[in-house]
């Protein structure tokens, strides 16, 4: 393992991994707790899904079953909305909460959503950031300290970084018109719209975990880059 990953700076993980540890338990077992409770009207992920695209003219974007459990997403790029089984094809408040996030993303697209442009538009470069960027920070460090390439090595990361906090304000705000477009609709009634709030809230924990983590990371990478 890289020495540096063994200095004093591994107490500042120690706060980012209890609360990613802690949100992965909350989003598997807050969707378990629901995933078995149907919906008065009985509609399925896809079809609450596909409901809301079309109330807001989206009936270009599609629909597509595949994936493993919790891989649901929207590909801006290809106008696609894909559903894990899990989610597509059941009618409890947990399918219904994920599935109305997902369309959440094409309303987003559809609005030119500042933050998801930004997002998408960092894509690749938070990709390599957050692989290259700890490389050539770890290679600056067996290099003599090389200041150059460890700064680089920074530079890249901090995309990452970036694209992290950024996916904050993207994931919030689809859950949000979830939650209104499956009330408005007459997806869900009464308190069921309080299960697929408690099934989002506990996913958007897991995209706070992953932000802190990569803040966490780069004041590492900051503080052993002056340590002479």
């Amino acid at each position: 393992m890289p020495l540096f990953l063994w200095d004093w700076t591994l107490i500042l993980l120690v706060p980012a991994l209890l609360l990613t540890i802690f949100a992965q338990f909350r989003v598997s077992s807050t969707f378990n707790q629901y995933k078995d409770i149907p919906s008065a009207r009985g509609l399925t992920g896809a079809q609450g899904a596909r409901m809301l695209l079309d109330a807001a003219g989206l009936g270009h974007v599609g629909i597509e079953v595949e994936g493993g459990r919790l891989s649901d997403h929207y590909d801006p790029r290809s106008k696609t909305l894909t559903l894990s089984p899990e989610v597509a094809k059941s009618n409890s408040l947990a399918a219904l909460g994920v599935a109305a996030h997902e369309a959440g993303h094409a309303l987003q697209d559809a609005e030119n959503y500042a933050f998801l442009r930004a997002r998408s538009f960092m894509v690749q470069g938070a990709a390599l950031g957050s692989n290259l960027g700890f490389f050539l920070f770890f290679l600056g460090l067996v290099l003599g300290r090389n200041e150059l390439v460890m700064n680089i090595g920074i530079v890249l990361f901090s995309v990452f970084v970036l694209f992290t906090l950024v996916t904050l304000p993207v994931e919030f705000n689809a859950s949000r018109r979830a939650l209104a477009g499956l009330e408005s609709h007459g997806i869900l009634v009464g308190d069921e719209i309080g299960g697929a709030r408690a099934v989002l809230n506990a996913a958007a924990l897991t995209y706070v975990a992953a932000a802190l983590m990569a803040l966490v990371n780069l004041l590492r990478l900051l503080l052993i880059s002056r340590n002479r």
